[in-house]
């Protein structure tokens, strides 16, 4: 597929690009830092402007579509992009930025007739992340049916994001997918970050204890990719596993004992539950913390 990925020099796009090449597709990013990879067209577009990104979508991907009597259009837009947490920009930049950003790149694609959208929604929709004080799931594990409601103006765009999302995709009959996706985890922050975890693991309930491993996400991406028909839909994307060392007893006992199961868990399952992904992209982690780190009990 053709594809045009937005925020693809950041934290989780310099590792989902290579793996879309890998994966046969033509991938031209769009972020204000080159990521310079080689076959991978770089593209300076302001997305809270769309008519950039319309522009964009109309160009040809390299100097090898000229070649032809005319040039193809893009087949996908996945985009990444945006101000990734609270606390790096005031607040209503925050919101403005992603909100604009994504109605813009959803209506770029309308406009033009793409029929494929992928776009990083996230686990703070749930409430729990940026809560201030402590804030609990309203039931584990917790699935794409639980109750979005955040406090904060990441969260929140990201939500907003989401209605954006349904009504284009009502409008315009496109697949259209949202990925509530966990703390992205790149494969050196394990040994740099986790051993912590595995000793005081309450450093990990704001994140429900869950993450994703970056070569994971790129998977589900391209899960995405390759899955029609589904119309609109939003997917938790994470690890089959606890970020923790902890067994599932152990965290509902000291952290969420007055949180009702909705089901029998797995001793290692991880409470940002997957199933969803699974059974309709064919979605299946292939990394874990395991791999890397002794588990300390065994």
């Amino acid at each position: 597929m053709r594809i045009l990925l937005t925020g693809g020099s950041g934290k989780a796009g310099r590792h989902v690009v290579p793996y879309l090449v890998e994966q046969g597709h033509l991938v031209t990013n769009v972020d204000r830092v080159p990521l310079g990879l080689d076959g991978v067209t770089d593209l300076d577009v302001e997305l809270t402007d769309l008519g950039q990104l319309v522009s964009a979508l109309r160009m040809p991907a390299s100097f090898d579509d000229l070649e032809g009597a005319a040039f193809p259009g893009y087949d996908a837009v996945v985009h990444l992009a945006a101000v990734p947490a609270i606390l790096l920009r005031a607040d209503n930049a925050t919101y403005v930025n992603n909100v604009v950003s994504t109605w813009n790149v959803l209506e770029a694609a309308a406009v033009l007739g793409i029929r494929k959208v992928v776009f990083a929604s996230s686990e703070t929709t749930y409430g729990v992340c940026f809560a201030q004080g402590e804030r609990r799931p309203e039931y584990l594990p917790v699935d794409e049916e639980h109750p979005t409601v955040p406090e904060d103006a990441y969260a929140t765009s990201k939500v907003a994001n989401e209605v954006t999302a349904r009504s284009v995709q009502r409008r315009t009959g496109a697949d259209v997918y949202g990925l509530r996706i966990n703390n992205v985890i790149e494969p050196h922050e394990y040994a740099e970050r986790f051993p912590a975890f595995l000793t005081d693991p309450a450093q990990r309930r704001r994140n429900l204890f869950a993450y994703i491993d970056v070569r994971d996400l790129a998977q589900a991406i391209d899960r995405c990719l390759r899955t029609d028909g589904l119309g609109y839909e939003v997917f938790n994307i994470a690890n089959a596993d606890h970020s923790v060392a902890a067994s599932t007893a152990e965290l509902v006992a000291e952290f969420y004992d007055d949180v009702p199961m909705r089901r029998e868990m797995g001793e290692r399952e991880t409470f940002f539950c997957i199933d969803k992904a699974r059974r309709l992209l064919g979605y299946e982690p292939a990394h874990s913390w395991r791999d890397v780190l002794d588990d300390p009990r065994g």
